[in-house]
């Protein structure tokens, strides 16, 4: 229907055609980062491709009912109202996913604008400087008879001064101008070190088979532009190195292959704790997994220090995230395992399985309290079919979340009623 040949979907793909073609024939499983890279190569949604197009068209009937709130509407009678009305159902599902996109376009500049701190640097460059050119200039204009040498100084600093506005409001301006053709807008060292992994897709085959080390990685980066987040990269890649050693990539394929996606089964054969299985599965290469999987890490603060996101679970950019998450349940039960369903608000009808699990970094001495980390991993559910009534609700961070009656809000919404 695209127009588009076999082979040249392959190569767009970054994917043999051979394997394309087994891929079509329903020989190889597909899903995460690639199953996303041949949707938007075709211009579909990814559902198109895994349920087929009536599918994933009542789908998102489904999903816009429930993004609806309190509007009533025949959920059950998705189907029939496809398949009467399939152009007005195209339409409705389409202004659906405009919403969405708006929503998480408005996300992302909300997180920005609160935790950029390049951009709050800048602003505090122009401001600052802006205060000292009008002191200078009041003393100039309130002053009647100023000594020469003075009057010279003031001058001079109104000069030095009007220079470094110049200079901070181009350099400002420059900087909102890259981040808006930008499709990845970096500031943050965590930032500029998830540019990095996402680069590799999460699983880096040199560190597997032996043929680099963490410090040719990080020196061949371009995505690590600051010693902050090179450091914070030799940290990620040194646990990702003890983590493949611990559980080689051949064997702990095998163990999937007969055990499932079983964290704590893994856990036992392998002889190592469940994070480390959580960042071994986060870590697997496409295909090997039959669905994607997403991965938080955070400190007990609940500062995210590493995240891997997942279609349809929105993640804030290392801004304050929703506390009701299982992440952070976990951090009052350190070492206990926990497993939530949880659906996400305003966002998707998928539900999602998240397992968490908190430990301490380190053994603790008798005169000193231990440090904790949670990790949690996000599984999507499988064709949920109806609405799990028991799923806990969540958002991404208060800011944009539409929930309106929740007792862990901390903020109002910015997505308020018409906006």
């Amino acid at each position: 229907m695209a127009g588009i040949r076999q082979a040249d979907l392959a190569r767009d793909a970054g994917i043999s055609a051979s394997y394309l073609n087994l891929i079509e024939h329903n020989r190889r499983r597909i899903g995460g980062k690639l199953l996303t890279d041949l949707a938007q190569i075709l211009g579909v949604e990814p559902t198109m491709l895994t349920e087929g197009a009536e599918a994933a068209l009542i789908a998102a009937l489904r999903e816009a009912a429930a993004d609806a709130g309190a509007v009533a509407a025949e959920t059950e009678r998705a189907d029939e109202f496809a398949g009467r009305f399939p152009g007005w159902a195209e339409v409705l599902a389409g202004a659906h996913r405009r919403i969405a996109s708006l929503e998480r376009t408005v996300e992302t500049l909300s997180d920005r604008l609160t935790h950029d701190h390049l951009l709050a640097a800048s602003l505090h460059e122009v401001l600052s400087t802006a205060a000292a050119i009008r002191a200078t200039a009041s003393i100039l204009a309130e002053t009647g008879e100023l000594d020469p040498v003075w009057r010279d100084k003031f001058h001079r600093n109104l000069n030095e001064d009007s220079a470094r506005l110049a200079e901070s409001s181009k350099a400002l301006v420059r900087y909102l101008d890259d981040s808006d053709k930008s499709e990845d807008p970096r500031g943050a060292p965590q930032e500029e070190v998830e540019a990095f992994v996402a680069a590799h897709d999460h699983h880096f085959a040199a560190l597997e088979d032996g043929s680099a080390d963490p410090a040719a990685l990080i020196g061949a980066a371009p995505e690590l532009g600051s010693e902050a987040a090179r450091q914070i990269a030799q940290e990620v890649l040194g646990q990702y190195l003890a983590d493949a050693r611990a559980m080689p990539l051949a064997p702990f394929q095998e163990a999937l292959r007969r055990r499932g996606l079983d964290p704590t089964a893994l856990a036992r054969e392998f002889g190592v704790a469940l994070p480390a299985v959580f960042r071994r599965l986060a870590a697997m290469p496409g295909g090997v997994l039959a669905t994607e999987v997403g991965l938080v890490i955070c400190d007990a603060s609940g500062g995210i220090l590493f995240r891997k996101p997942v279609a349809g679970f929105d993640l804030p950019r290392f801004g304050a995230s929703c506390p009701l998450w299982p992440l952070f349940t976990a951090l009052s039960r350190p070492l206990a395992p926990i497993r939530r369903r949880v659906s996400q608000l305003g966002r998707s009808a998928v539900l999602f399985d998240c397992l968490a699990v908190a430990w301490p970094q380190e053994v603790a001495g008798f005169d000193r309290d231990p440090l904790y980390r949670s990790v949690m991993l996000i599984l999507p559910v499988p064709s949920p079919g109806a609405p799990d009534e028991a799923a806990q609700p969540v958002g991404s961070t208060c800011r944009v979340c539409p929930r309106s009656a929740c007792s862990a809000r901390r903020e109002p919404s910015i997505l308020r009623e018409g906006f």
